[in-house]
């Protein structure tokens, strides 16, 4: 392992030993506090264009697999760990973490104060920076890092979305079958021989478990580009809509909320289409609502954020991944908070009071996580009839 260095666009700079690729990126640096679920959150799209720190101490120490991939490539800019493990240990395993970003042209840095990072950006919020294994110099990177992009204002999805419409057929695979929320240990929760309405999903960047739950309750389903407008969407005659979550700024997707506009009004005809958002497909529809979003300071990333449904006063332990967040001072009169975070009191869900739309903030198909919210799927799935 040679040497690489993390540098912030406040000054400050992290040495540690380089592993996986090789090269010098920039991103905005984040964190992420799940304790496992690190292939999970390299593969997640909503990633893109960010530098992501694992706060567990020791990352890596079992392996990479195919089946837990949430799309198909890593999609961070970098990754940063305290102690990458020499050992890979679990029967799943099928490779190295450390060949697993070499393999994917992905940067990885071991060896840095991971607490020091975290309490930093806590502090001052995510940050600009660079990661770099060639240019070892602290002005120079610390120079770069001001001058980097960051994310306020740029359209990351459009990097991620799949080129045009496809059907996907898998459901959850049987090591995700689980006994809750009316599971059975042997199959999805749909009755055999029901009813199979077809969910047009718009892929902004979306995990692939999100579809694999959407099949799982029984749909049919069908992925189109997020930049889809709406006509297009409703040339493929859903009975009811899913919106992704994807990475960057919701503000810079005017194309988009624009279509859900459109939407919402196909949602309020005779018809009533039900509509689902995740993560920036629930900021997008609160844009297309009127609603404001903002930057947090340093985000939601985790596997363990408390959310309160406003409608039950259950608290579900939530997995999460957003930098952004709709204001709910601004939302209509028409449509209500229906989850909020308990840390922070931010907007975690959203919910019209006639038309059958609604979203939440977090991401209830897990992966890696706690499945408190898998029954978001169950009233989408009884929304379509």
């Amino acid at each position: 392992m040679g040497t690489a260095k993390l540098a912030l666009e406040d000054g400050s700079v992290f040495t540690g030993r380089a592993f996986g690729a090789q090269g010098e990126i920039d991103g905005e640096v984040v964190f992420n506090t799940s304790m496992t679920g690190y292939q999970e959150i390299l593969t997640d799209p909503s990633y893109n264009g960010q530098i992501v720190a694992m706060t567990y101490p020791q990352i890596g120490n079992y392996g990479v697999n195919a089946e837990d991939a949430e799309s198909r490539r890593p999609w961070v800019r970098g990754f940063i760990v305290r102690e990458l493990s020499p050992l890979v240990s679990n029967f799943r395993a099928e490779k190295s973490l450390e060949d697993y970003l070499a393999e994917n042209g992905v940067i990885g840095v071991t060896g840095i104060d991971t607490r020091a990072l975290v309490r930093l950006t806590r502090v001052q919020g995510a940050m600009k920076g660079i990661l770099s294994t060639t240019d070892l110099d602290d002005a120079s990177l610390v120079a770069k890092a001001r001058k980097s992009p960051g994310l306020v204002g740029r359209d990351l999805a459009s990097e991620v979305m799949p080129p045009g419409a496809t059907v996907w057929e898998p459901g959850l695979p049987q090591s995700y079958q689980f006994d809750a929320s009316g599971r059975g240990e042997n199959g999805p929760r749909s009755p055999r021989g029901a009813k199979r309405p077809h969910v047009v999903a718009m892929d902004f960047g979306m995990k692939w478990n999100i579809p694999r739950h959407l099949v799982d309750v029984g749909c049919r389903v069908t992925v189109v580009p997020g930049s889809a407008p709406a006509e297009a969407v409703m040339e493929h005659n859903p009975d009811g809509v899913f919106l992704s979550n994807g990475p960057g700024d919701p503000s810079a997707l005017v194309d988009a909320t624009a279509t859900l506009k459109a939407l919402i009004k196909s949602a309020a005809d005779s018809r009533g289409i039900p509509i689902f958002g995740i993560c920036l497909g629930h900021q997008l529809l609160g844009q297309a609502f009127g609603a404001k979003t903002f930057k947090l300071k340093f985000g939601h990333r985790g596997a363990n954020h408390p959310v309160r449904n406003q409608a039950t006063g259950k608290v579900e332990i939530t997995t999460q991944n957003h930098g952004f967040a709709v204001d709910p001072a601004s939302l209509p009169a028409d449509v209500a908070p229906s989850h909020v975070n308990l840390n922070d009191q931010t907007l975690e869900g959203l919910r019209h009071k006639r038309l059958p739309v609604f979203s939440v903030q977090y991401h209830p198909e897990a992966s890696a996580g706690p499945h408190d919210s898998q029954y978001l799927f169950d009233e989408f799935r009884a929304a379509l009839g």
